[in-house]
């Protein structure tokens, strides 16, 4: 159960039970609510005590790679203010998560204010699989989906965190669930953010080659711990007519499908 709070409210829970604050990224606020209801629904089953803190925005992850800088210091100060006092951070986004870790404390290493709050943050944000297997020490949630799938390995996910076995233990734990070994797999779909505006063909010729490996492997669905990758290969599989379905990790770990 999600229980919205302001910065820095308790949430009432045991003191053995962790504690953390759910991060939604743009992506999945405003394309996949269902991905962020699906990963409430897992840390709830891990037994960890969710809550939501309405006043945070974008991490800033756009504006800081198209060379906007002073406003995702804006972005950075207001997101370390809104989850100051959580015991941790964790969101179904990679490369989100990757952008508070990796990037925040050298964007305001010279801002005596926030510079320590940026490095102790690096140390408590999680990308959903990452805080399940290597906090929680989990890989068994008891979840059921049946069926063929393989896993896309995302470049923000796998290059940027080193987060590549968490998902996918979790996934063969999965009853019903058969994963299979897809050709290329972490190989890059052609999203990349900005990149795929940029330079739209090589992207489309990167995100060819994923779907054409996917559909080669016979699974009938794709999973991914990145949002921006499942939007990019299932608008490709959707528009093709292709029956695979791209599917967020939590949402199979939380018997949650995608809309159609």
């Amino acid at each position: 159960m999600i229980v919205t709070s302001q910065p820095g409210d308790a949430v009432s829970s045991s003191p053995k039970r962790r504690r953390v604050s759910l991060f939604i990224p743009c992506l999945v606020e405003d394309f996949f609510p269902e991905i962020g209801e699906a990963a409430a629904v897992v840390l709830d089953r891990a037994g960890v005590a969710v809550d939501y803190p309405e006043a945070q925005t974008c991490c800033g992850q756009l504006a800081y790679k198209t060379g906007h800088r002073s406003e995702t210091r804006r972005f950075a100060r207001h997101f370390l203010e809104t989850f100051a006092r959580a015991e941790a951070v964790v969101s179904p986004s990679g490369s989100c998560v990757s952008m508070v870790k990796n990037y925040y404390p050298s964007l305001l290493a010279d801002d005596s204010t926030w510079a320590q709050a940026a490095e102790d943050m690096a140390g408590r944000v999680f990308e959903l699989s990452q805080y399940l297997v290597d906090v929680l020490g989990l890989k068994d949630l008891g979840a059921s989906w049946p069926g063929r799938a393989v896993y896309h390995d995302s470049c923000q996910v796998s290059r940027a965190l080193g987060v590549s076995e968490q998902p996918q233990a979790l996934l063969r734990a999965v009853a019903g669930l058969e994963l299979r070994e897809l050709d290329g797999a972490d190989t890059c779909c052609g999203f990349g953010g900005a990149f795929s505006l940029q330079f739209p063909e090589v992207s489309e010729r990167l995100l060819d080659d994923k779907v054409a490996a996917i559909e080669a492997s016979g699974a009938e669905m794709v999973v991914s711990a990145e949002v921006s990758c499942l939007m990019n290969i299932g608008g490709r599989l959707a528009k093709t007519g292709s029956p695979v379905k791209a599917l967020h990790l939590a949402q199979v770990l939380a018997g949650k499908e995608a809309r159609s």
